[in-house]
């Protein structure tokens, strides 16, 4: 067994800059950071457009960014949520500049600041179109300077640990306390129980839950699900993200996102044959919120039979986009499309969770003991559909709440452990002799495949319905192969994923009328 004081599960901002905080305020404490990759893959890493922040007061303002984020939330965001975490927005962004991290700068020394859907003003600070790269390159460098903090990649979380590993234990929800969890140490093929008084769940969104996403292979919705295993509270599952502008690509997985940015800086949406069609959805534009332009290119691909639409970058300022998206535009040419002469193909993929572990304003799940911060919780900041850039936000704010809230209870020390003590230590018994790869790839796939068509941008109640059908079968199916096969991450993703899909397709049937990123046709009268 390994003790810590504090379990961090996950590497992204929201665990990074968590992890740092608390160990500037208590340099004795024990802080482990398992994440199930490479140190710095997450999803963080793959942030193109930047982080939404009011740096210019003298066009911008608090209110104006609260507005925004209400308007794109379709009103079912918490106003004290975003209250909080956009005034609280300029002091943790000064503290991402403290730690290292480069953004690009005017040559009057102020912040550059691009646009995105949804924003009233220019407020996204950036590093090039590689945001998220570098903040992470600055967190885990300073993370690295850090002598009490321990990073164990490769380290899977199984579950939790909670009273439920206790035997004869009863309990009621609101008693389950958490202990740490059980570890996969992939390298050594061994289980692991690492113990903590504190544990925190950064493991970001779930975007292989359907065939194409922006996210990086590692999004599973891993935290969502062993804390709905744990009886923790999920809610608002049904609110999934699509990002309009995805790379087309005839292969299933992760897709290369192209930057809201671009739109941002004067690209339009064509059909393959070149009609501008944006105008008959919003009168934004190209600059609507995300549901509505990623709605309003699913309907233009349904009308037309198409694979993708193009998005027109042949206007804008050669000098001036390369400098600014230097790497889309080297992916667009190594895939042979010259951005200044051609459409870009573009489609909709699935690309962020609003929903997930419910948490206070402090970070606090309805588990006592474990906190959760980032893509993987519902908070209340994004409500019904995230505003472009506030997802980096989001995690530096609470990632600042819920270390500050840690640092208190590690300093009052008032934990009962006596619980602990009857926690076995993970016993195999025998079983798990047969390696089922085969079967695991099956069932992935045809849970990927239910979703994207069934469960997807536009939904229906038939479509649901079938869906909850086709889930249970697919549960049952993946239930048995877990209890006989050998662990291994991609099982464990599995196990994880279907978890996720029995909560957005409960969720989704749950709902009664149309919000944000939800679209149910049975709902509404027309697609607009």
């Amino acid at each position: 067994m390994i003790k810590a004081d504090v379990l961090v599960i996950g590497s992204g901002i929201s665990g990074l800059s968590y992890a740092i905080k608390i160990s500037e305020k208590m340099p004795d404490a024990k802080i482990i950071i398992v994440t199930k990759a490479d140190e710095d893959e997450s999803n963080t890493k793959y942030a193109q457009g930047g982080l939404a922040v009011v740096t210019d007061f003298d066009k911008d303002n608090f209110q104006k960014h609260i507005d925004d984020t209400m308007r794109a939330g379709d009103g079912e965001n918490k106003r004290d949520v975003v209250e909080m975490v956009i005034k609280e927005g300029p002091a943790r962004f000064q503290e991402l500049v403290d730690w290292g991290t480069h953004f690009d700068m005017e040559k009057d020394g102020d912040f550059k600041l691009g646009r995105e859907g949804g924003h009233t003003e220019n407020r996204i600070v950036h590093h090039k179109d590689i945001t998220g790269a570098e903040i992470e390159r600055a967190l885990l460098a300073t993370v690295n300077r850090s002598p009490n903090i321990e990073i164990l990649a490769h380290h899977y979380v199984i579950d939790l640990i909670t009273q439920h590993h206790v035997p004869g234990k009863e309990l009621n929800a609101e008693d389950i306390s958490c202990y740490g969890a059980y570890i996969l140490d992939e390298k050594n093929k061994k289980i692991k129980k690492i113990t903590a008084k504190i544990t925190l769940v950064a493991t970001g969104g779930a975007g292989h839950v359907y065939k194409n996403t922006t996210n990086p292979v590692i999004a599973t919705g891993d935290g969502i699900a062993f804390v709905h295993r744990a009886r923790g509270k999920v809610s608002n599952m049904q609110y999934y993200q699509f990002h309009p502008t995805a790379l087309y690509s005839k292969r299933d997985g992760m897709l290369f996102l192209i930057s809201e940015a671009v739109r941002g800086d004067g690209a339009k949406l064509r059909t393959k044959d070149g009609e501008k069609f944006m105008h008959k959805y919003d009168e934004r534009e190209e600059l609507a919120s995300r549901d509505i332009v990623a709605r309003a290119i699913d309907n233009e691909l349904k009308i037309s039979g198409d694979d993708y639409v193009g998005l027109d970058c042949r206007a804008m300022d050669k000098d001036k986009f390369t400098e600014h998206f230097p790497n889309i535009y080297q992916k667009c040419i190594s895939e042979g499309i010259d951005p200044f002469k051609q459409l870009i193909p573009v489609v909709p993929a699935c690309h962020y969770l609003m929903g997930g572990i419910e948490v206070d304003m402090e970070g606090q799940s309805s588990i006592k003991n474990l906190f959760a911060v980032g893509e993987c919780t519902n908070s209340g900041l994004h409500g019904a559909n995230r505003l472009a850039s506030n997802s980096l936000l989001e995690g530096l704010v609470f990632g600042h709440e819920a270390a500050m809230k840690t640092v208190e209870l590690l300093r009052q020390n008032s934990f009962n452990f006596k619980d602990l003590k009857a926690v076995p230590e993970w016993n195999e018994e025998g079983m798990r002799m047969i390696d089922e790869m085969v079967m695991v790839t099956y069932l992935r796939r045809q849970l990927q495949e239910m979703m994207s068509d069934l469960v997807s941008i536009v939904r229906s109640n038939e479509r649901l319905e079938l869906a909850k059908r086709k889930q249970q079968e697919i549960f049952d199916a993946v239930t048995a192969l877990y209890n006989y096969s050998i662990l291994s991450p991609k099982l464990l993703e599995l196990r994880n994923l279907v978890n996720i899909s029995y909560l957005i397709i409960k969720h989704s049937l749950q709902m009664k009328e149309n919000k944000g990123s939800f679209y149910n046709k049975d709902l509404a009268k027309n697609i607009n």
